[in-house]
């Protein structure tokens, strides 16, 4: 039997980060994602459908782990692509996790024309 540590939840508006990425796409890439992240967006013909979808999954672990984006780099959580995301922790963010023994990252990502959404549940192991 497991438990939870935490649940966490945002949502993205597409049109904000399409904006952000015509206006400093390599800043925002730079600052909030993986290499293998902007590798993976950059394969459809609309990259902010899936960099939002990330980052609000991004959000998402940190509210699970009852922390927010002042305590942990954006680029700590890395949100996997192609098929079912998972979830790799570096740096501050896997030490928080290895500290309240969170062993899984259950994620959940949806993208429609304006809107990602991500719900992801921290289980302790």
């Amino acid at each position: 039997m497991s438990n939870i540590h935490g649940i966490g939840v945002d949502q993205v508006n597409l049109n904000r980060i399409r904006k952000i990425l015509d206006k400093s796409k390599s800043k925002f890439e730079a600052r909030c994602f993986t290499n293998h992240e902007i590798e993976y967006a950059n394969k459809f013909n609309d990259p902010a459908k899936r960099l939002g979808a990330r980052f609000a999954a991004k959000e998402a672990v940190m509210k699970s782990l009852g922390k927010g984006w002042r305590d942990l780099k954006w680029k700590e959580i890395e949100i996997t692509g192609g098929g079912k995301p998972t979830v790799n922790l570096y740096g501050n963010a896997s030490q928080l996790a290895e500290t309240n023994k969170v062993g899984t990252i259950h994620v959940s990502l949806s993208h429609e024309k304006e809107t990602a959404i991500a719900f992801v549940v921290s289980e302790v192991a």
